[in-house]
């Protein structure tokens, strides 16, 4: 398959339109004008719903009742899951022995089948292919495949819509099927907008890829180490990192102790239930406001991807408490 295009992008909003929730743009009461693209409020409470859906949309029938299967830290994991529950088409998802309880139980509760494996790629994907080899199964990739980035892009596509005059657009990155694809959408339709990616320190191998210009990988030791757990990936994917190397200008990291900070601030000031993960790009823009970044703000309107709100009970007290 070649690189998805901005036409697959609006095709795959007419495919997932009756299904995906259209998230709302939320101003935030900080310094400058900056709003939430809260995907925290999507179906399955993640962006990932978007591309797992149009994934299983662009399928033919007898694909999709083989059934599906895909390696997941929890939130492609769930958004696969209820797109399989809605076609009526069973799912097993490989999800690491470290993801989240609640990603885990709220997969299940969609009718997948789960598989519990090690944090590694080459682990997550050794438990997804069983499902592959064994039953016929179809692999859907997390990230890297032009279906699922046309699906995240859509998102791209409302951010667009809502706020045409928007001057910044930060996304929290892992394997940058969210990055490229809201950056394919919004080069065609805001060319004015800078699209800035977002990582933790911990797990910067994006924007390291990004600045050597070649796509490099960490081990999962080291991704591993941040909380949040939706960007652990250890690696960009090939078609992931031809589009970000292209419409990205550039990438910001951030402290964990700034994602706690922005992922408690949300709760208790905006009123918004956002995991760690969701939290990066508010505390990129942070970041950038006190000037800490080679990249500058450009004046004018600045959007932050909330990318979910699966957020582990036992934390979500301890930052309300």
């Amino acid at each position: 398959m070649s690189n998805p295009s901005f036409a697959d992008i609006k095709a795959a909003q007419k495919r997932i339109t009756k299904e995906a929730y259209r998230t709302p743009l939320i101003r935030l009461g900080l310094e400058g004008e900056v709003y939430a693209k809260a995907e925290n409020l999507q179906r399955t409470n993640s962006f990932k719903f978007r591309g797992a859906y149009n994934f299983l949309a662009s399928m033919t029938p007898e694909e999709r009742q083989r059934g599906v299967t895909a390696p997941s830290s929890g939130n492609h994991a769930q958004g696969l899951a209820c797109a399989a529950h809605l076609f009526g088409v069973p799912a097993a998802i490989a999800i690491p022995e470290a993801a989240p309880a609640i990603k885990v139980e709220r997969t299940k509760a969609w009718g997948a089948e789960v598989v519990r494996c090690g944090s590694s790629s080459q682990e997550r994907q050794a438990a997804a292919q069983y499902f592959v080899d064994k039953f016929g199964y179809t692999l859907v990739p997390p990230f890297d495949h032009p279906w699922i980035i046309a699906g995240q892009g859509t998102a791209g596509l409302e951010i667009a819509e809502d706020l045409p005059s928007v001057a910044n657009v930060l996304v929290c990155t892992g394997g940058g099927g969210l990055l490229s694809g809201i950056a394919l959408a919004i080069s065609q339709l805001c060319p004015q907008a800078q699209i800035i990616g977002v990582e933790p320190e911990l797990a910067a191998d994006a924007s390291e890829s990004f600045a050597k210009k070649e796509r490099l990988s960490w081990s999962a030791k080291d991704t591993s180490r941040t909380i949040a757990d939706g960007v652990r990936t250890q690696e960009l994917g090939n078609y992931t990192f031809e589009i970000i190397k292209d419409y990205v200008h550039g990438f910001v990291t951030v402290t964990e102790a700034a994602i706690l900070e922005m992922t408690r601030w949300y709760v208790n000031e905006a009123k918004l239930v956002v995991e760690p993960t969701g939290a990066l790009t508010l505390a990129a823009y942070q970041k950038l406001l006190t000037g800490q970044s080679e990249i500058q703000l450009k004046p004018g309107k600045t959007v932050v991807l909330v990318s979910g709100g699966n957020i582990d009970p036992g934390l979500l007290k301890d930052l309300i408490g």
